[in-house]
């Protein structure tokens, strides 16, 4: 049996509720979205399917969003009992972000059951429409203020620190710190794509396995997947901004991503490969030059290495797996967005071929594994800090002896809520098929 530390406990218990929140949190910012199009072309091309997608989208989303708030919580309540000394230093400086997020929360959550309870209230359409905006600025603003908070453990500012207390305290500052900018950018667009390839996704299935209403599976998958290439093409140009952010304000985290030891203009990039107890790489691709080009748009670039800072402050070599794993999902998902789409304007070419709906079913899954790598890269890529230049995590950690029980508990619970979510899910859609419902809703296909 492995004998873990209080430190190592802490980490991998917020590590563990932090990768599964995520799930809920990307899917929070970018359902609202998919859906506000879904209605906003049913209504003005008067189809009944499109308002069918939104109407049902809407439902689901609803339990997503319950076990978010759980998530949440469990989150805001381990900060408290996990990282005690982080709290007591820098809770103070980003509460203001904190209680905005609640904020914007409360303010989605209202006009989401407004807009759930007033379908067909309305004799104007665009009415019931309008409440998708708040319910978009809602979630968007949740992601945006919890975005920042994060940002400011990577750039912290805002404080002066005198004799370990925070004084002279500006919390815009510190929520407007130079990290914010590129990571919310980065959050937003990987969320509506995210979001994006999980409906195309379900859409490619049914009419893989032919289930369901064709026309409306159809619809929802030319939808979703012009949407996904649009917000693919957006999380790539938020990606090379951040690449550009790291090689000026956190060198050393694109360093360890890119195995990148000496300071060198005309840096080659490495793709994959292994690395030994030397630091010698073998089994890579290589692109030269273009890590300084990723860096600052010139191979004359130069590029920081990792001996240029202290072993005890280089992050874990590792992330550049999750790095590499990150780009490589998102480029494919850019691709077979592109493929489908090309395919549905040039018909010659039958966009709904066996491979490529499978190749699409595979980029719902693959697109919420690269939210999940690029968060392991965003934090452990920060390690050994908690607050970087700050406080270590070492330091902020509990001393607890408490944690592998709430360790084992908090578990479970993630365990039992998955499967509830994913059994109430599958039941609300399986007794209810998209068919039925339209020929409920509307009688022959007319509005």
């Amino acid at each position: 049996m492995l004998d873990l530390d209080g430190v190592t406990l802490t980490r991998l218990l917020t590590a563990a509720t932090l990768m599964f929140h995520v799930i809920f949190a990307t899917i929070g910012v970018g359902i609202p979205v998919m859906i506000a199009i879904a209605e906003f072309l049913g209504i003005k091309k008067n189809d009944p399917h499109y308002l069918l997608l939104a109407r049902r989208w809407a439902r689901g989303f609803t339990i997503t969003v319950a076990v978010g708030v759980v998530t949440g919580t469990a989150i805001g309540l381990q900060l408290s009992l996990l990282w005690p000394s982080f709290m007591q230093l820098a809770g103070q400086v980003i509460a203001l972000p904190l209680f905005m997020e609640t904020f914007a929360f409360f303010f989605e959550a209202i006009f989401l059951g407004i807009y759930l309870y007033t379908w067909d209230r309305f004799k104007n359409r665009w009415l019931h429409w309008l409440l998708n905006i708040p319910i978009v600025i809602g979630a968007t603003l949740s992601g945006f203020f919890i975005t920042t908070v994060n940002a400011f453990m990577n750039t912290p500012q805002g404080f002066d620190l005198l004799d370990g207390e925070a004084v002279n305290i500006d919390p815009l500052a510190a929520m407007f710190n130079p990290a914010t900018p590129t990571k919310v950018f980065h959050v937003l667009t990987s969320s509506y794509m995210t979001s994006a390839l999980i409906l195309a996704a379900i859409a490619a299935f049914m009419i893989l396995k032919k289930k369901g209403s064709f026309t409306y599976h159809k619809k929802a998958l030319k939808m979703t997947m012009i949407a996904g290439l649009i917000f693919t093409a957006g999380t790539a140009l938020a990606g090379d901004l951040s690449a550009k952010f790291l090689a000026k304000e956190q060198p050393e985290k694109l360093a360890a991503a890119e195995w990148h030891f000496e300071t060198e203009s005309n840096a080659d990039l490495i793709v994959f490969g292994t690395i030994d107890e030397n630091n010698e790489i073998s089994n890579e691709i290589r692109i030269p030059g273009a890590l300084s080009f990723l860096a600052g748009n010139s191979f004359d670039t130069e590029v920081i290495g990792l001996n240029e800072f202290p072993e005890e402050e280089r992050p874990p070599l590792w992330v550049h797996y999750a790095f590499d794993l990150m780009v490589s999902i998102g480029m494919y998902s850019m691709f077979i967005a592109g493929i489908f789409v090309l395919f549905s304007f040039i018909k010659r070419f039958n966009e709904h071929n066996k491979f490529l709906l499978m190749g699409i079913i595979a980029s719902g899954p693959l697109a919420m594994l690269a939210v999940e790598f690029g968060w392991v890269y965003a934090e452990v890529g920060r390690q050994p800090w908690i607050l970087r230049g700050i406080m270590t995590v070492d330091e902020a950690a509990t001393t607890s002896s408490s944690v592998g029980i709430a360790f084992g508990l908090f578990l479970a619970l993630y365990a039992v809520l998955g499967f509830f979510c994913v059994r109430v899910l599958l039941k609300m859609f399986r007794n209810k098929p998209a068919e039925a419902e339209l020929e409920q809703r509307f009688p022959g296909g007319k509005l």
